[in-house]
């Protein structure tokens, strides 16, 4: 299980990013599309709205090995495992008028699933922190090592 630290360091670093790079797996290679975050504090788990005609659909019913990318003012990439969830209490729960408009249906429709990815691991890069960052530039830079400045880390969230 992923230390209280380490998930509260996770749920920071994401918790304004708006929109994620989801990648996943198909029979040419790996696919890296943008999703909307869903407004959910993170607990190990990320989740996201689909429609089961889509292609990202198809991949995770193959395989489940996906990537979670967030970019703002810090980087993260999550691997974990995603499942399809239709479990309608869950979409009512996380529907919101928005995504009427974007998707053009209702949480109730059949064709309207949740993604669902729990978290195994994060990578992340803390460059909210201007003297962290402009530590680690300056000794990238220099040919120094550095591991020290503690902009980068890699967490095991799940065993």
């Amino acid at each position: 299980m992923l230390k209280q630290e380490e998930m509260e360091t996770v749920r920071e670093l994401i918790k304004d990013i708006d929109t994620a790079m989801l990648t996943t797996v198909t029979e040419e290679g790996l696919v890296s599309r943008p999703m909307k975050t869903q407004e959910v504090e993170f607990d190990g788990d990320l989740w996201f709205f689909t429609k089961k005609e889509t292609d990202k659909y198809e991949e995770i019913l193959h395989e489940q090995d996906v990537n979670v990318a967030y970019a703002g003012k810090s980087y993260v990439s999550i691997r974990g495992s995603a499942e399809i969830v239709s479990d309608l209490e869950k979409k009512k729960e996380l529907w919101s008028k928005a995504y009427k408009k974007i998707m053009q249906t209702s949480y109730d429709s059949p064709d309207v699933v949740l993604i669902k990815i729990q978290a195994e691991a994060a990578e992340y890069w803390d460059t909210g922190n201007f003297t962290k960052k402009i530590a680690f530039m300056y000794k990238r830079m220099t040919g120094q090592s550095a591991k020290s400045t503690d902009i980068n880390e890699t967490v095991e969230l799940k065993k």
